[in-house]
């Protein structure tokens, strides 16, 4: 169950809204002034926080201020309950860093809309801060250059073992793992229409190789060879690929040290490790489905700043892919309300 911490001053409205919204299904917490509100969101750290803005003690531009510099309160969302409806109000509120501004007198649907949707984008932010933090811990030890990334290599991957003269994986074998040459000499080669061998590169100790199919599992287009005995280590071509898609650094470093074709590849990694708007709005609209929906097929309640936001785009570009994916049955668009048509063409654009 979510719990909300209303800060309001009147006895009346401050009763009313609780009991709306625990009717709703929510755990509500209340405090009559700012300066209590403050110190109850530091001892309860409420899910989202309702607060009025004019009251005694402390008004709710100041316990935005104060809840904002506390670290463990910073990200907790914030909605402002107020019957002062001037632009410039609405504006500093906003401008102060609040997630929403409802005006008095609302509806139980306009605030427990805000409030839902509020949520669940602080729990898709907060699921992006903690994975960024888990890759940042992560590289800091072991990806953050080519060298670590083959150290990588050394401690998770399997040894593979092959005598001279023996092949590796032959063309349009699926590319299955990545390999680092631990000892001995590759060649990868190819046999043209007159049964020619050309070889296309050779690698050598420490070298990377098997690496030119891993983005989307194709075959490989040319066989690999042990020239002497060769010792490997090879990681998974999916656990490869979540590595470059973690570390576009390391993904560009590769291609150039690597790749024989760099043009195409760079291409490849930077669409992996750099989402087109697209795939960014479609996993957005399902991260807030899966957030608010009991029902797939309930319409998500959300602005199309919040969606924008998340998805890291411009909200102008936003309403262009939104129409775009309403135009070819995907979702459908009405106000602020969009419905899932298709989400399997969702998922497969995500």
């Amino acid at each position: 169950m979510k719990h909300i911490l209303l800060i309001e001053d009147d006895v009346i409205l401050r009763e009313n809204t609780a009991e709306l919204l625990e009717l709703s299904g929510y755990n509500v917490d209340t405090a009559p002034n700012g300066k209590i509100g403050v110190e109850k969101a530091k001892e309860v750290l409420p899910d989202i926080i309702v607060c009025d803005i004019m009251m005694p003690e402390l008004d709710g531009y100041g316990v935005l201020q104060a809840i904002s510099k506390n670290q463990a309160t910073k990200y907790i969302p914030f909605i402002f309950l107020s019957a002062k409806t001037e632009r410039q109000d609405v504006r500093k509120g906003m401008d102060l860093g609040a997630d929403d501004y409802i005006t008095k007198p609302f509806g139980e649907d306009e605030l427990t809309s805000a409030i839902e949707s509020r949520i669940a984008k602080a729990a898709i932010l907060k699921e992006e801060r903690e994975r960024s933090a888990n890759i940042e811990t992560h590289n800091e030890d072991e990806i953050k250059t080519l060298n670590a990334l083959k150290n990588y290599f050394d401690d998770n991957g399997n040894t593979f073992t092959y005598p001279k003269n023996t092949v590796i994986y032959r063309e349009q074998d699926h590319a299955n793992y990545i390999y680092l040459i631990n000892k001995g000499t590759v060649k990868c080669h190819q046999i043209d229409e007159q049964g020619k061998e050309l070889v296309t590169t050779i690698y050598k100790e420490d070298d990377l190789f098997g690496y030119t199919t891993f983005t989307d599992n194709k075959p490989h287009k040319e066989t690999a060879t042990s020239i002497h005995d060769v010792e490997l280590t090879g990681i998974s071509a999916k656990q490869f690929n979540d590595i470059l898609n973690d570390n576009p650094k390391i993904a560009i470093e590769l291609i150039q040290l690597l790749s024989d074709n760099i043009s195409n590849m760079k291409n490849q990694l930077l669409e992996m490790a750099y989402s087109s708007v697209s795939k960014k709005t479609a996993n957005t609209i399902l991260k807030f489905a899966e957030k608010i929906n009991r029902k797939p097929e309930d319409p998500i309640k959300i602005s199309r700043s919040d969606l924008a936001s998340v998805a890291g785009i411009a909200t102008e570009t936003l309403i262009r892919t939104l129409t775009s994916f309403k135009r070819e049955g995907i979702i459908k668009i009405e106000g602020r309300n969009i419905k899932i048509l298709d989400i399997e063409e969702l998922k497969r654009i995500g």
